[in-house]
């Protein structure tokens, strides 16, 4: 399920990075960007993500997992469906679904 998508130049992230925020070279903007608090998975993969993923770049995955979780009509409790899940996150971030489409703006907050 890779999305074809080339070289981008994504818009800056919404809000600046906090005084001592932990920085991070994000692998889906290319670019510094303040990094998560913690690792959001589990084993060498959140480590990875933890390492090179920012704060920006994990809102989208948040929103991309809930069509994942829609479309496949997973079970967050059923191994089977966690599987699939660690899978398509390994793909957004590291895989050929890594890049951003060409001219990406971010969506706007409601309200």
């Amino acid at each position: 399920m890779a999305d074809d998508c080339g070289p981008t130049n994504p818009a800056p992230p919404s809000t600046p990075p906090a005084p001592g925020a932990r920085i991070v070279h994000c692998v889906k903007f290319d670019k510094d960007l303040p990094g998560l608090d913690r690792p959001p998975w589990r084993g060498e993969l959140g480590k990875r993500i933890y390492d090179s993923v920012s704060k920006e770049a994990w809102k989208l995955w948040i929103e991309h997992s809930k069509m994942v979780m829609n479309e496949y009509r997973l079970n967050p409790l059923d191994p089977a469906s966690q599987k699939i899940m660690e899978e398509q996150l390994q793909e957004f971030f590291f895989g050929e679904g890594a890049k951003l489409p060409e001219g990406y703006v971010p969506q706007r907050a409601k309200g």
